[in-house]
């Protein structure tokens, strides 16, 4: 599985890393809901399970995804600062996005 990360994202995943709630857990990308053929994504914090892959990213944050769904595979988290400051992640070969 594939994951992108811009700088902006990088940097905002680090400070959420530094949490409490986040110690000794490691950045969850899941699927909050789909229709049709895309997807919505969230971020939460939790630790790898049975079906799950880490993807070390080239940004030194290692993300987590279900090998079962299949439209996290390729998946771009990127950060705005800019109009509606926030996490947008998309997936462009297989379509969904989701602002947070």
């Amino acid at each position: 599985m594939k994951v992108k990360i811009n700088r902006n994202a990088a940097k905002e995943l680090k400070k959420m890393l530094e949490s409490d709630e986040a110690e000794g857990k490691m950045i969850r990308i899941h699927i909050s809901h789909m229709h049709g053929d895309h997807a919505h994504y969230g971020i939460s914090f939790d630790t790898p399970g049975e079906h799950d892959e880490v993807v070390k990213t080239d940004k030194d944050i290692d993300i987590i995804l279900d090998t079962r769904e299949e439209l996290l595979d390729g998946i771009w988290i990127q950060y705005f600062y800019v109009d509606n400051e926030g996490f947008v992640i998309t997936n462009p070969s297989k379509g969904g996005h989701h602002h947070l």
